[in-house]
């Protein structure tokens, strides 16, 4: 018997249970007021309201014939209302601030500070009641063979609000020494080797030759040129400005840092000896603002970096018109122009040195599946998201049903996934489509040992792993990254919500205006740490996440 059968098995035994205390209680007359409704109502309630994400490319999830089939094994039904990013944050907004609550919020990704906030108000329940052997059979053995993960998703009041998710795929998974989150330098740099060899130039190292190639790409029109677009269309050098992984921050590696937008706090750093800082308000920084500009008012960097979307971005360049871009992978970005480009190589600054700041990648949240308190029934509900917790589920959660993504096993027992040609074929889709197809947000525990034990890892993240450890780690020299995963108190999550929406928003409108109109001064230099120091709190967000910080390692060790 599998792990899924033998789940549903006790999970039809639980439900049997409880429906026998039901008619116990009814019968003896017995009841129980929790300050939430009638208990027989709250032992009974099969039917259930959920909010939350779903891909840009899903139908919903009314017809998902795997989350049907686990509500059934279950018996209970769900009401789904799920919508794309672009809308969700707004929607839940509302439903938290009108008091028109879901019974659970689903693929959200609220935020530890998130949590404690709404746990203290009520908002959200406290699961630890219901993580046991009884109801969340899986999960609980998890926990008990990962205490690490039960530690990352209870909160500094002892509660637990939401249910556990990770994608723990690294570098391990192909093999390699030492495991480095996929999620740990999200932007690749690239070029168009193509216009490169047309004009007889060789794939920079350093910014300086980048600069010269980028005079040349623009003073040669190579958009016009190589590809037969408008005249004037060459763009040398698009971005977005301190974006996820179409940024520019990979070419300040140059200057010694790479400032990545941040799940804690933008420019924040850790180094090797456990100290918390901020890049923003380094020399090295203001030395790559200054350096920068010069490229901006050469025309070298797309007017338009700071305002576009990445959908622009992506026009753009498979159109032809950009020589120099950052992106997750290059066929992406590309398009159809995609083997004209090469990597670019982590570019040494001016005076010879480089180093890349890692990004917090890989780290177990609790956001995804959130109970509140207008759940009557949350046993009933946490007995189908156990189900969840099974590797052969997860993994059609994650990319598809069996039968469809998943195609067969292997003499090994591994189930194989679609190939893009099947999928092409079959679908009229790519199989990276078919994922978006079908992927469920929400609570997915992907843990290690299930590229192992279950299934695959993907075409594209074996690529993507392997570009990462064999060409970009070489060029790290610290590999310390400050954890997602840290837990506050609820005096620093006050500290946290005085100052860091302030700092981070003057830090960023800083940034752009030197980057556009040169500088920084030494007055407006100190006039800028002036303004951080004093009402953006910088210092005390440091002395936040600094302790924060400390008693995570303490807790690990």
């Amino acid at each position: 018997m599998n792990h899924y059968e033998e789940a549903r098995k006790k999970l039809l035994a639980l439900l049997l249970a409880m429906a026998m205390a039901c008619s116990l209680l009814t019968g003896c007359g017995g009841s129980s007021d929790s300050g939430s409704g009638d208990s027989s109502e709250a032992s009974t309630q099969t039917e259930f309201d959920i909010v939350g994400g779903q891909s840009a490319l899903s139908p919903g999830y009314d017809d998902n014939e795997v989350l049907n089939e686990l509500q059934e094994n279950v018996g209970i039904t769900i009401n789904w209302e799920t919508m794309t990013s672009d809308t969700l944050g707004e929607q839940v907004n509302i439903r938290i601030a009108g008091d028109s609550l879901p019974d659970a919020f689903m693929g959200v990704g609220f935020s530890n500070y998130d949590l404690s906030n709404y746990g203290a108000d009520g908002t959200f329940i406290d699961l630890t009641p219901y993580i046991n052997e009884e109801t969340m059979p899986n999960l609980t053995a998890i926990l008990e063979e990962y205490p690490e993960i039960r530690s990352a998703i209870t909160m500094s009041d002892g509660c637990i609000y939401g249910l556990p998710a990770a994608e723990q795929m690294g570098t391990a998974g192909i093999g390699a020494d030492e495991d480095y989150s996929i999620y740990s330098i999200p932007q690749y740099s690239m070029i168009n080797k193509a216009w490169l060899d047309y004009l007889g130039l060789e794939v920079p190292t350093t910014l300086d030759e980048l600069h010269d190639c980028l005079v040349a790409f623009a003073e040669n029109d190579m958009s016009a040129t190589y590809y037969g677009n408008d005249a004037g269309t060459t763009i040398p050098m698009s971005t977005g400005f301190d974006q996820w992984c179409w940024g520019q921050n990979i070419f300040y590696a140059g200057f010694g840092f790479t400032n990545w937008t941040n799940d804690i706090c933008n420019d924040l750093q850790l180094d090797s000896t456990g100290t918390v800082s901020f890049a923003c308000v380094t020399d090295a920084y203001r030395e790559c603002l200054t350096y920068f500009h010069e490229w901006y008012a050469e025309g070298l960097m797309d007017v338009e970096m700071f305002s576009q979307s990445d959908t622009q971005l992506i026009a753009k360049c498979q159109q032809g018109y950009v020589g120099v871009s950052t992106w997750w992978y290059i066929e992406e970005l590309m398009g159809d122009y995609a083997d004209d480009y090469v990597f670019l190589p982590i570019l040494e600054g001016p005076d010879g040195t480089y180093n890349v700041t890692l990004r917090t990648g890989g780290a177990t949240n609790s956001g995804n599946l959130n109970i509140t308190s207008a759940c009557e029934n949350p046993e009933a509900l946490l007995a189908f998201f156990d189900q969840w917790y099974d590797g052969e589920v997860v993994m059609q959660l994650q990319y598809g049903p069996i039968g469809t993504y998943f195609t067969e096993q292997d003499e090994d027992g591994m189930w194989v996934s679609i190939s893009e040609e099947e999928s092409q074929e079959l679908y009229g889709k790519g199989a990276g489509e078919l994922k978006s197809y079908y992927e469920v947000y929400g609570p997915k525990l992907i843990l290690s040992e299930y590229y192992s034990e279950y299934f695959y890892m993907e075409d594209r993240a074996i690529e993507r792993l392997t570009d990462l450890y064999e060409y970009w780690m070489p060029f790290v020299s610290d590999t310390s990254a400050y954890p997602l995963d840290c837990v506050y108190t609820s005096e620093e999550l006050e500290t946290i919500d005085l100052y860091k929406t302030d700092f981070q928003d003057a830090v960023a409108e800083q940034e752009a205006l030197w980057l556009k109109d040169g500088g920084p001064t030494d007055e407006e230099w100190e006039a800028y740490l002036n303004k951080l120091e004093g009402s953006c709190g910088m210092n005390e967000l440091l002395e936040v996440y600094q302790a924060a910080y400390d008693r995570y390692v303490e807790a690990a060790e």
